[in-house]
């Protein structure tokens, strides 16, 4: 259900600080015409801690409309409060959302204990296909192998996990552990190649805001085998992919790179604030140098 490239999607604000509903639909387009397999709207990437829970439900609204079952679209509805997560994850169903990812609880650090009670009660508030999503560098906590198996053996509605742990290792253990029905996605473009040999089966990628038309390829070229031409989109990006990794927290280079293409502008909502003009300089060099700018 879900190989291939999905979108987690940037949240376009005007200069006003509201959602940009229209630079999202043609965000959005431009996903479909260049090749992804589905979206994400307000995953982190998408800035969710700073949306209320209307604009939270209208992005997923426009999201859904704006496909037009083109591709999937994976709602993010995840919460470190569980109540919050099943009513997020139940309007996202209502709205026609093909799936929802859910973030690993953030803060309060629950125990693996409580990340299965938690996970298990959204899953058995729902009938949509979820996916898990493992950040621990953002969340601090890890979902663990065990709980994992444990989760997908209750819950037939938890389908795949977004790992972003950002060790490969973890998929081969994951692979080990689980059966082959369920599905693992990479959340690191850097590590999209690795990940996919290692028995994953796609990438929910931020670098395809602005790439979408080589990210799907890298995926389309995985699944069909031709890991060397794979192997060559990755090495062509990768200094990319570095550049979004280490000059500011995510969605900041993302939406640096997307304004500097005239896509959207770079506004983020507080406490998030813009790239500094030194960092911009850098990512506008290696912008140019792969064609992306004159």
């Amino acid at each position: 259900m879900f190989a291939g490239t999905h979108t987690a999607l940037v949240t376009p604000f005007t200069e006003r600080g509201i959602i940009d509903s229209e630079a999202f639909r043609a965000l959005i387009d431009v996903q479909f015409a260049n090749g992804i397999h589905g979206i994400v709207p307000v995953g982190t990437t998408g800035e969710s801690p700073t949306l209320s829970t209307e604009e939270h439900q209208l992005v997923i609204e426009l999201a859904v409309k704006q496909a037009k079952k083109r591709g999937l679209v994976i709602a993010g509805t995840g919460s470190n409060s569980t109540r919050e997560a099943i009513d997020l994850t139940q309007a996202a169903e209502l709205a026609g959302a093909d799936a929802a990812l859910l973030v690993t609880p953030y803060y309060n650090k629950p125990s693996q204990e409580g990340l299965f009670q938690h996970y298990r009660a959204i899953a058995q508030s729902t009938e949509l296909p979820l996916v898990l999503y493992s950040i621990p560098g953002r969340c601090h906590i890890q979902i663990d192998t065990a709980t994992v198996v444990r989760l997908v053996e209750a819950c037939p509605n938890i389908r795949a996990i977004k790992e972003a742990g950002g060790q490969v290792a973890r998929v081969h253990e994951l692979r080990a552990a689980l059966p082959e029905s369920f599905e693992i996605l990479s959340g690191d473009d850097g590590l999209t190649v690795d990940f996919m040999k290692a028995g994953g089966v796609g990438l929910i990628s931020v670098a395809s805001n602005l790439l979408p038309q080589e990210m799907a390829a890298l995926t389309n070229a995985m699944s069909a085998g031709r890991v060397a031409e794979a192997e060559a989109i990755h090495e062509r990006l990768s200094p990319l992919f570095q550049q979004f990794l280490t000059l500011d927290t995510n969605p900041v280079p993302i939406k640096a790179a997307l304004g500097l293409r005239g896509i959207c502008l770079p506004k983020l909502r507080l406490p998030m604030v813009e790239m500094p003009s030194e960092k911009l300089a850098l990512l506008r060099e290696s912008m140019v140098s792969l064609g992306l700018l004159s």
